[in-house]
């Protein structure tokens, strides 16, 4: 049985990795997107997997992108939260803007669309829910006090958002990605990359697909025993 499966911030990095893994595996899959058109087109033209515009941060928009979804696709089964941004600066030094964004996209936004199709997954007695969290939000990091909140909130929402659903077939899961190999390291500078490389165990960044695993696992219907779990993909950089 096809399923549909909606990947927020799904035509990069991460995002698009997981969205092409659950495309393979033979779901009907969506993906949304705010600020990069070129990546999105580039998304839907190669994979013809449909990339829709809305702002993940915005409840309203949230709402009326995930009914345009459910409309063109049907009802969502599966939800990856894996929207956000970054926003960094040491504490003294961060303006409330960079933390409320950074809140809003990256915490909020879970929120806003599982709240937008938990319901009916309760009603059909199936569901998978997986939010992308990350290595920052389990063990802190300098400059990041707004990341590392909104990502350990995922952790304590994921945990909660299980147990209410447990008995209706739906399963709430996180994965804590390490530093991959996607856009947003790529703006580290060099000399601090390789100085978070040379901490990581197995010496190498992580790849996308090595994340996109996970969640394929984790919204198959043989993960059904699996849920309020939060799985680290690290290299051994951080062990809970």
């Amino acid at each position: 049985m096809a399923r549909t499966a909606l990947v927020t911030g799904g035509t990069r990095g991460l995002g698009r990795a997981i969205a092409l893994a659950l495309h393979a595996s033979s779901c009907r899959v969506a993906v949304t997107w705010h600020g990069n058109e070129a990546a999105a087109r580039r998304m839907q033209e190669e994979s013809g997997i449909p990339a829709f515009r809305w702002d993940v941060a915005d409840p309203d928009a949230c709402r009326l992108g995930v009914a345009e979804v459910e409309a063109a696709l049907g009802p969502v089964d599966i939800l990856v939260n894996n929207a956000g941004i970054t926003a960094d600066a040491m504490l003294h030094k961060m303006g409330v803007e960079q933390w409320q964004a950074v809140l809003a996209t990256n915490l909020g936004s879970v929120f806003n669309m599982s709240r937008q199709v938990v319901g009916g997954m309760r009603t059909r007695g199936f569901g998978r829910i997986v939010n992308i969290s990350s290595v920052n939000g389990r063990k802190g990091q300098v400059g990041q006090s707004n990341y590392a909140a909104a990502k350990a909130g995922i952790l304590g929402f994921t945990k909660a958002l299980a147990l209410e659903n447990a008995a209706h077939g739906i399963t709430v899961n996180a994965v804590a990605p390490g530093y991959c190999d996607t856009d947003m390291v790529a703006r580290v500078r060099p000399e601090v990359l390789a100085g978070i490389v040379a901490a990581i165990p197995v010496g190498r960044l992580g790849t996308p697909d090595d994340v996109a695993r996970v969640v394929a696992f984790l919204v198959d219907e043989a993960a059904g025993f699996i849920t309020g779990a939060t799985i680290d993909v690290n290299g051994g950089q951080y062990l809970a």
